[in-house]
């Protein structure tokens, strides 16, 4: 019997042994121990069912994730397309990270019943070491697998660093509303400066290096800082513009706009040589590659992972990248 329930318990009058009894007191204690133990049987059983339901919920969390596989393992052993999901920024610590990436591109290529590869793309860009790293190693693996071809196939976006991933394959496709193109790099920060001398803030700053203190936000810009900066930038939109041209070719059709960082309907981008033709996955799987039996080959993130995600884990990456704060240079 708990303590809020001991308040309101009286025991009837029937259950009461008589004034006169002797054994008056102590038949009135056992009654009051007997109620106390079924209260605390009570609240073991609910707590036993409290727990068989926590392990019951986390067994079907396990059971869900890996029956994701399932059904695509079974399909792996006949003909079918393969299918590659680049979603999202392509970052370090995302499901598209070159990691996830190249090791489903592997995965898939070195698949005897893969006839071809699809990547569905429906990015906005990101890092430009990890879109090189996709680029670098799709064109490795169409050198080595000359018999399986890899298409492109983007939904809603194809920018920046998905489109640095996507010309590396035989051919891209699109819907006619895609945006996709922004072929150019920037880098994000903040200048403080201004802010910190009306509050009266004194920055206190110590390095060993002349500029090692480059682009620190609380400290002015200088003409040879961005000299500096703007001579890196343009170093990596070169080696961008290199990769389209590689991997589009004479298929180019448009002047230096198409460099400029601007984007286009997938419409306009078929015209500016940007892309190949309008089409889905299943368009694509079923039309040129000539299998229509699709299976999933994304690398994702493991169950813990995903828990950890959904508990707010991953928060500080997440605000550090939506802010800015990060300050690495992006190809979006």
């Amino acid at each position: 019997m708990n303590r809020e329930s001991w308040k309101f318990w009286k025991p009837s009058t029937s259950d009461m042994p008589a004034p006169d009894d002797p054994q008056w007191e102590r038949a009135l204690i056992n009654k009051m121990a007997a109620e106390f133990l079924r209260d605390q049987r009570r609240s073991r059983r609910w707590g036993i069912v409290f727990r068989i339901g926590i392990l019951l919920y986390l067994l079907l969390l396990v059971g869900a994730y890996y029956a994701d596989g399932f059904g695509d393992s079974l399909k792996a052993v006949e003909e079918h397309t393969a299918l590659i999901d680049i979603d999202g920024i392509i970052a370090p610590d995302s499901d598209a990270s070159a990691d996830r990436v190249v090791t489903a591109l592997r995965k898939a290529f070195e698949a005897d019943h893969a006839k071809g590869i699809i990547l569905r793309i429906n990015s906005p860009g990101g890092s430009p070491v990890q879109s090189g790293y996709i680029n670098d190693e799709i064109r490795r693996l169409r050198g080595e697998y000359p018999d399986k071809p890899v298409y492109a196939v983007a939904s809603d976006i194809c920018a920046s660093g998905a489109y640095y991933v996507a010309v590396a394959t035989d051919a891209i496709y699109v819907d006619k509303a895609t945006l996709i193109g922004s072929i150019g790099v920037r880098l994000d920060s903040f200048g403080f400066q201004r802010a910190i001398d009306e509050l009266g803030i004194q920055r206190r700053l110590l390095t060993a290096g002349e500029h090692k203190g480059i682009l620190d936000p609380f400290l002015p810009l200088s003409d040879w800082d961005t000299a500096y900066v703007q001579g890196l930038l343009d170093k990596l939109h070169g080696q961008f513009i290199q990769a389209v041209k590689d991997g589009r070719g004479e298929r180019l059709t448009g002047g230096d706009e198409v460099f400029s960082g601007l984007f286009w309907t997938g419409e306009e981008s078929v015209a500016l040589g940007l892309s190949d033709g309008l089409g889905s996955s299943s368009y694509v799987a079923r039309e040129v590659i000539g299998v229509e039996d699709i299976v999933e080959y994304s690398a994702k993130q493991d169950l813990i992972e995903r828990l950890s995600d959904r508990l707010g884990a991953s928060f500080a990456s997440t605000l550090a990248r939506v802010t800015g704060l990060d300050a690495a240079p992006a190809l979006r």
